[in-house]
């Protein structure tokens, strides 16, 4: 069976050269990075201004052009609280999609969290609930939003190293102890980004790299396009 490698094409990024924004643009990145063997795609839609959005028109924008680029490949996309602080203001974005990604990325220590994952699962997107530290997967366990969580991310993000590595390691076995039986996927970013990946690697999980995580090659160098990144990840050991 095919390792799980989601490419996340751009995250938040908007000031580096290569990274797509505009639909066109992260369909052409999509076609790229799947036939360099990504099985999934991450994106964030984007309004005309570059600024990340939840809006229904520029996620239908944007799943619409990914999806024609990439027929069978699952796309999923971010529901972050960063782009849309108000838990209200952003389930009603949500609610009004149209069109709909594979996935939906909730990260459970968010307000609204819940809520938003009802109302994916209601429309039948995947809810991929994110953990960024062992806080939020103690959070995750006791919640009801652990019966709706299609898979988990664990992402230990914003730390360094060492420190990444180990909550990764933390929130691993806090699954395993309440046998939270999910797909999961681990990715850092970062300084961290490689050495999580690593982990990753070398505990069979899914994994997850882009422009979205890292600017970077292992070795310290720019990376020039997503598919550098990709490639790079296959070839951690």
């Amino acid at each position: 069976m095919k390792r799980l490698l989601v490419a996340a094409l751009n995250g938040g990024r908007n000031a580096y050269v290569g990274v797509p924004q505009a639909p066109d643009e992260l369909a052409a990145d999509a076609a790229s990075v799947v036939a360099a063997g990504a099985t999934e795609v991450h994106i964030h839609p984007r309004r005309s201004s570059g600024c990340e959005s939840l809006d229904p028109d520029d996620v239908a924008a944007a799943v619409e052009a990914v999806t024609a680029a990439v027929p069978g490949i699952p796309v999923s996309v971010t529901t972050g609280a960063w782009i849309e602080a108000d838990p209200r203001r952003r389930l009603a974005l949500v609610s009004h999609w149209r069109v709909f990604p594979t996935y939906a990325s909730v990260n459970a220590h968010e307000d609204g969290a819940l809520e938003v994952a009802q109302l994916l699962r209601e429309r039948g997107v995947g809810v991929e609930v994110g953990l960024m530290t062992p806080t939020a997967a103690e959070l995750f366990i006791r919640s009801p939003l652990a019966k709706l969580a299609t898979r988990v991310l664990i992402e230990p993000v914003d730390r360094p190293t060492d420190l990444a590595v180990d909550d990764a390691g933390k929130i691993l076995r806090l699954l395993d102890r309440y046998s939270v039986d999910l797909p999961r996927i681990l990715h850092g970013d970062g300084v961290n980004t490689w050495p999580v990946l690593r982990r990753a690697r070398q505990l069979g999980l899914g994994m997850r790299i882009g422009f979205e995580d890292t600017l970077d090659l292992p070795d310290g160098s720019a990376a020039p396009h997503n598919v550098a990144l990709l490639q790079a990840a296959l070839a951690v050991r």
